[in-house]
């Protein structure tokens, strides 16, 4: 756990899988990626999936949900999936929190990675008492996908939740409760957003996929292969790193196994992130 003011955050690990490093280096040669993460085989490198909790006035506000269970042994093959610390649910367990606990769930974007612990394998929704969130943007190009964009936007996911009423629309950036703010950052997606804590003068920022990894916001130029817009992506991170060295947050990276958080700062015209230790809840 780390406070931010008197907010809590812990930080969730939903899984590890192994992707193919073009996917999250994209243009990147694999000479210069591979010296920041090393391919474990073939061109294969650990990518994590990392959620937050966030407790804050009694509240349990909880940041994507992972992959969940709907996917078959075929996925967790092709994938090499595993949860050496359990999946979400079993996180917020050992924090004391059941799904019934969960007050809000804040969707940053709906790719089957983040989302799919958002119902369970009956359709229902894993967290029932929960308010989800989304951008409307997001929701919209999620339910008309094309050829590009169609593989990561299951409707399995958020349809359900959006025609039951339990999953709300969000017209750009919004405070959804004092402290927490989201903030659209385009370029993964259109709708792609990140999160923001403040209290007490402290500041933490969940990148999401605005950042895979560390590198990918200290340099601009870095972008995955699954941007939908990638030189949207650029200047999107080019705007928050001023952000970042003018607060100093705390920065959250998804997929990063190695660098889970860390501090943005410059030095010699180079922006680097100083990590911070985060540990699993």
């Amino acid at each position: 756990m780390i406070p931010i003011g008197n907010i809590k955050l812990h930080l969730i690990s939903d899984c590890l899988t192994l992707i193919d490093g073009g996917g999250p280096f994209g243009l990147v040669p694999r000479a210069l990626w591979s010296k920041i993460v090393p391919p474990v085989q073939d061109n294969l490198v650990p990518h994590g999936l990392h959620c937050l909790l966030v407790q804050t006035d009694g509240k349990n506000i909880l940041i994507d949900t992972g992959y969940g269970h709907k996917d078959d042994e075929k996925f967790a093959r092709i994938f090499h999936m595993t949860r050496e610390h359990g999946d979400v649910v079993a996180a917020l367990g050992r924090l004391g929190i059941q799904p019934d606990d969960v007050d809000m769930v804040i969707n940053t974007h709906l790719h089957y990675d983040h989302v799919g612990g958002n119902v369970t394998v009956d359709g229902k929704a894993t967290f029932p008492n929960a308010e989800y969130v989304v951008q409307r943007r997001e929701y919209e190009d999620a339910m008309q996908p094309n050829e590009r964009t169609r593989a990561a936007y299951l409707p399995v996911n958020y349809q359900p939740l959006h025609e039951s009423g339990q999953m709300r629309l969000l017209d750009g950036e919004i405070e959804l409760v004092p402290g927490v703010r989201c903030v659209v950052t385009p370029g993964h997606t259109p709708g792609h957003m990140s999160i923001i804590i403040e209290s007490g003068g402290e500041y933490a920022l969940y990148a999401c996929d605005m950042a895979t990894f560390a590198i990918h916001f200290e340099k601009l130029g870095w972008t995955t292969a699954f941007d939908v817009e990638p030189l949207v992506t650029l200047e999107t991170k080019r705007k928050w790193q001023q952000w970042a060295l003018e607060n100093n947050p705390l920065i959250i990276f998804p997929h990063d196994t190695v660098t889970h958080a860390g501090r943005l700062t410059e030095q010699d015209g180079k922006h680097r992130i100083t990590p911070v230790p985060m540990n699993y809840a």
